[in-house]
């Protein structure tokens, strides 16, 4: 398109020759403005907007998600940067030397622009990725981030290109002597990218998972993985970031495993008073046969012994002759029988009852288990609403439930200290 027109109106117009060439310049750079604005006008306010309302209608998700992440933006932008660089030669026609930087420059915003539809995209897929069922626990931001970097270390070969003229050799080598360097300003970003498909490929943690590491203090789910960091959310909401190759180079406890079996484990002990552990004679056994749960057991160890008494020759009149019935050991076959017909207590896997060795703290009585519900809040009802009853059921055995004294007991028992007698060999005495 020939613009020479207007330097000829300027010219009969009675402008210096001088200026002309300046006054020519600006009328052509405000033309391509006004071109530009325009066209931007155009992709803004019709084709982006029916655009988005095309992909509102779409039963795809994904475009959507390129929406979102402005892939039409950036793409509009990459346009009008064409429609400049093409305008370029036109608006410099007076100033042919500097065309050359100002086509440099165009494409370095071109290529900056490329960059930032790539990533765009990236970020489009990583978001739609993530809303399916097999991609919902993967560290997908990890995967992005590497990605980025990867574009990044592209972008700046070609700029280096642009800008010197040389071959992109030339930089690499030149990264090569810097590599010490560079390993040293990238090492966290290097440890977590080896880490982060270590964790990936050993499915060792996905998005959602329970994991504990008490080094760190942090116990709840993780909600994002990322190349440098992990952030998990603790049970009192706050966040705890943790380097991701920590994952790799220390321990931790991940409960997914307990999630995805169904069943929670409960192992706890009841502690019995070592001295209120005795055997039963016929009236208590006969009392504790009410005991719906107990009946057919105690008949049926009743007469197992009474068989194994009569073969020994065994002289019932001392009780510690023979075999005999304890209190401890029918209390520990009715928690037996207790959880064993307890329908939120999964019958099959691992359900025992078991005696512990003795501490100062009494006879442990330990009650090994899995719940059929991992929720937290379910799994401490039920373990609540078992040993609820069981604190309540153990005095109809004559047992008692060890515990320290507290200080009212004590004071209960009337301790009294006589004054201390003047006087070498003498001392102070309780009565």
């Amino acid at each position: 398109m020939d613009f020479n027109w207007s330097k000829e109106l300027l010219l009969s117009w009675g402008v210096a020759e001088e200026y002309v060439i300046w006054l020519h310049t600006g009328v052509l750079l405000v033309t391509a403005a006004i071109i530009l604005y325009i066209v931007d006008l155009v992709f803004r306010k019709i084709l982006i907007r029916s655009v988005l309302r095309l992909t509102d209608k779409s039963t795809t998700k994904f475009d959507d998600h390129l929406a979102a992440n402005k892939t039409f933006v950036y793409i509009s932008r990459l346009i009008l940067l064409i429609i400049f660089k093409n305008l370029l030669p036109t608006i410099l026609t007076d100033f042919p030397d500097s065309v050359a930087f100002w086509m440099t420059v165009t494409d370095i915003l071109l290529l900056i622009t490329w960059y930032f539809i790539f990533k765009a995209v990236l970020r489009s897929i990583k978001d739609h990725l993530s809303t399916k069922e097999g991609f919902r626990d993967k560290p997908l931001g990890s995967y992005v981030q590497v990605a980025d970097i990867v574009l990044i270390f592209i972008l700046a070969i070609i700029l280096f290109t642009m800008l010197t003229g040389k071959n992109p050799w030339a930089f690499l080598t030149a990264m090569g002597a810097a590599s010490a360097v560079a390993m040293l300003v990238f090492k966290d970003t290097i440890l977590g990218f080896v880490a982060s498909i270590q964790v990936s490929v050993n499915d060792m943690v996905r998005i959602g998972d329970w994991i504990e590491m008490p080094k760190y203090n942090a116990d709840g789910d993780v909600i994002e993985i990322n190349l440098n960091t992990v952030k998990i959310q603790n049970w009192d909401k706050t966040i705890t970031t943790v380097p991701t190759h920590y994952l790799v180079t220390d321990s931790f406890k991940n409960w997914r495993g307990m999630q995805e079996t169904g069943g929670r484990r409960i192992k706890r002990a009841i502690n019995i008073k070592i001295s209120s552990i005795r055997y039963l004679n016929q009236e208590e056994i006969e009392e504790l046969k009410k005991i719906q749960l107990l009946a057919p057991f105690i008949g049926e160890r009743q007469a197992e012994i009474e068989t194994h008494n009569q073969r020994t020759g065994a002289d019932r009149s001392m009780p510690v002759n023979g075999r005999n019935l304890t209190n401890v050991g029918l209390f520990r076959e009715y928690i037996n029988r207790y959880v064993r017909n307890n329908p939120k207590i999964r019958q099959d896997m691992t359900l025992l009852v078991r005696q512990l060795a003795p501490t100062e703290h009494g006879l442990p009585l330990e009650l090994y288990m899995f719940t059929a519900d991992t929720r937290w809040a379910f799994y401490e009802n039920i373990m609540s609403d078992i040993f609820d009853h069981l604190f309540a059921a153990i005095k109809y055995f004559d047992l008692e439930v060890f515990e320290a004294p507290a200080s009212d007991d004590i004071r209960g028992l009337n301790l009294t200290v006589q004054p201390p007698v003047s006087g070498p060999g003498h001392r102070s005495e309780l009565s």
